[in-house]
């Protein structure tokens, strides 16, 4: 079975990858599992940037594993963009889901729903045993919603309708959200490349 470092101990992420992946064949590890420690500092002004800092940062410790980090953003058109690469901390500094969607909804407050495109970006950072790298990349259109609906999912799920659904990220089960999903089809991505590279 290959094993892969997920470059995360956010339990909701974990737990969407590992049901992306092929269980039977992949077996998804945490930060935890490799006795990672520490914090990273994503400093980049991209996507793909901090992707690849957290892989980089990881790989010294995964004992020759495959690595596989991902930074994502929501771009919302209204906003040039914003939140994007600073979608995690929108709010300021330690954050929390609640405080990047109260600050989304107030900076969308009376914007009419046709003004309420946005985009889900997820860049998946691969990096390999011997030293490779590779990036992925996963994208989603739809919309800001008028207000949070759903509990499910996590971040800015209650907020976005992806275009092919009349629902939101939180109003689905997990796997109706990972078929539809910015990161599954990041994941899918590097998937195919590490089975390529890796010959599995």
């Amino acid at each position: 079975m290959t094993e892969i470092v997920l470059a995360s101990n956010n339990k909701n992420k974990l737990s969407e990858i590992r049901g992306i992946l092929n269980p039977g064949k992949v077996r998804v590890l945490s930060l935890d599992d490799i006795g990672f420690k520490g914090d990273i500092e994503e400093t980049a002004e991209t996507l793909s940037g901090n992707s690849l800092i957290k892989a980089r940062a990881v790989w010294k410790k995964a004992k020759g594993r495959v690595v596989i980090a991902d930074d994502t953003g929501l771009e919302v058109d209204y906003l040039a963009k914003a939140p994007g690469v600073y979608s995690a901390r929108f709010a300021g500094p330690q954050c929390s889901f609640e405080d990047n969607n109260r600050k989304l909804l107030k900076l969308l407050k009376g914007v009419k729903t046709a003004d309420r495109g946005a985009v889900f970006r997820t860049v998946v950072a691969v990096k390999y045993g011997d030293e490779t790298e590779e990036t992925y990349e996963g994208r989603v259109k739809g919309r800001i919603a008028l207000s949070e609906k759903g509990e499910k999912g996590f971040g800015y799920d209650p907020l976005f309708y992806p275009e092919t659904s009349g629902k939101t990220y939180a109003q689905m089960l997990p796997a109706e959200k990972n078929s539809l999903s910015h990161r599954q089809k990041a994941v899918l991505n590097a998937l195919k490349g590490i089975r390529k590279k890796l010959h599995i």
